[in-house]
C-alpha cells in the first residue's frame, strides 16, 4: 500500500525557513492554497502577500534578493510564468538572480480549466536563459525540493505538488540535481519509459505490467528538466531495442518529449520516440484521473504506446492495471513467453 502524505510541503517549508533565517515566502491571495499558511503563522515578518499582483512580486522578489535575502514565491504554476512572464525574464533570470518559484496545480492536477492550467510552462521557462526547472513527483522529492533549490545559483523554477501526495520513492533517497531516478532496469530492454511529475505513479503500474507480458523495459524518473544533461536518458534509450516513450503533465511541445527529442537528434541517435502528453490542446476542467485518461496521459494509455512501438498486442486492460502493487512493482499477471516479434 503506497504511503499519502498530507500536505508534505508546508511541514517542509516550516523546517526550511527555520534552518534559513534569510528565507523570505512571498504569496499572492493563495497562501493556504500553495501550502503556505505554517510558515506565514510561524514567522509571519518573514511573510509578504501581495494580492493578484504577480507582476509586482515578482520585481519585489527580485530587489530582495538583490539584498541578500533568499525569496520563496508561492502561487499557481499558471500565474507565476504566463501572466508575469515579461518580470520573470528580465527581473529574475536576465540578472540570474537567487529567486525560487514555487509554482502549484502543474498541468492537469486541476479541475480548474484552462484559466488554472499550466500546460505550457515548462516551454516558456525553458526559453529563458539561467533557469533551473525543477518538478517533484512524489512526496519524498516535495521534502528535498526546498534543499535542492537552495543549492542552486541562479533562479529556479518548480513545479510543486500539494494536498494527498503518495510516496513513491524512500524518504532517504532526495531529489538529487541533474539526476534521473532508475526504476526498472531491464535486460536487453525492448523499450525504454521516460516519466516525469504525476505521471510516474501511472508509469509504475504500467511497466510491471508490460514485463508480466514479456516485455523488457528500463524505467527512469526525471526530476530536472532543465539543465537537461542527464546520460543516463540518452544512454537508456541508445540501449533499448525499439526506442523510448515519454510521458508527461504538460503540452508535447517544449516539455520532457521535446527535450529529449533535442538530445536524440543532436546526438545522433536513431530510436524510434513517442510523445505523451497534451497534444497542442487545451484540457477543461474536471478531476484529475478523468483528464489524465481523457488526455492520454495514464497507465492504460502507456501500454498502448508500447504497443504501438513494439509492434505487438500485449492483451492488457485496465482491470489488469488496477491490480499492479506500484510500491513493489509487481503485477499478477502470467508471464508470456517473449515473442520474437517484439
Amino acid at each position: 500500500m503506497i504511503e499519502t502524505v498530507t500536505r508534505p510541503h508546508r511541514a517542509n517549508l516550516i523546517r526550511f525557513g527555520e534552518q534559513h533565517p534569510a528565507a523570505l515566502v512571498l504569496g499572492a491571495d493563495l497562501t493556504s492554497s500553495c501550502e503556505a499558511d505554517g510558515f506565514r503563522d510561524r514567522y509571519p515578518e518573514r511573510f509578504f502577500s501581495f494580492g493578484m499582483a504577480e507582476q509586482n512580486m515578482l520585481g519585489f522578489a527580485a530587489g530582495l534578493a538583490r539584498e541578500g535575502f533568499l525569496p520563496y514565491i508561492h502561487t499557481f504554476a499558471v500565474f507565476i510564468t504566463r501572466r508575469p512572464f515579461d518580470q520573470l525574464a528580465m527581473s529574475i533570470g536576465y540578472p540570474n538572480l537567487p529567486v525560487r518559484l514555487i509554482g502549484f496545480l502543474p498541468g492537469i492536477t486541476t479541475p480548474g480549466g484552462v484559466t488554472h492550467q499550466a500546460i505550457d510552462d515548462i516551454a516558456l521557462l525553458r526559453a529563458i536563459p539561467n533557469m533551473t526547472i525543477l518538478e517533484a513527483g512524489d512526496a519524498t522529492e516535495v521534502e528535498s525540493m526546498l534543499d535542492c533549490a537552495q543549492a542552486i545559483d541562479g533562479p529556479v523554477y518548480v513545479r510543486q505538488l500539494r494536498g494527498e501526495v503518495p510516496r513513491l520513492f524512500p524518504a532517504d533517497e532526495p531529489l538529487r540535481l541533474g539526476q534521473a531516478r532508475v526504476l526498472s532496469q531491464g535486460p536487453e530492454p525492448d523499450l525504454a519509459v521516460i516519466s516525469s511529475g504525476i505521471c510516474t505513479e501511472e508509469a509504475m503500474r504500467a511497466v510491471p505490467a508490460l514485463q508480466a507480458q514479456g516485455v523488457s523495459v528500463t524505467h527512469l524518473h526525471v526530476s530536472t528538466l532543465k539543465p537537461f544533461d542527464d546520460p543516463q536518458l540518452i544512454d537508456a534509450i541508445a540501449q533499448a531495442r525499439h526506442g523510448a516513450i515519454a510521458i508527461e503533465n504538460h503540452s508535447v511541445i517544449g516539455g520532457l518529449g521535446s527535450a529529449l527529442a533535442e538530445q536524440l537528434a543532436e546526438q545522433g541517435i536513431g530510436k524510434r520516440l513517442l510523445r505523451l502528453g497534451l497534444r497542442d490542446t487545451y484540457a477543461h476542467g474536471a478531476s484529475k484521473p478523468y483528464l489524465m485518461r481523457e488526455y492520454g496521459l495514464d497507465a492504460l494509455a502507456l501500454v498502448r504506446a508500447a504497443e504501438r512501438l513494439i509492434g505487438a498486442s500485449l492483451d492488457i486492460d485496465a482491470d489488469h492495471l488496477a491490480e499492479v502493487d506500484v510500491e513493489n512493482g509487481s503485477q499478477p499477471l502470467a508471464k508470456a513467453d517473449k515473442s520474437e516479434d517484439l
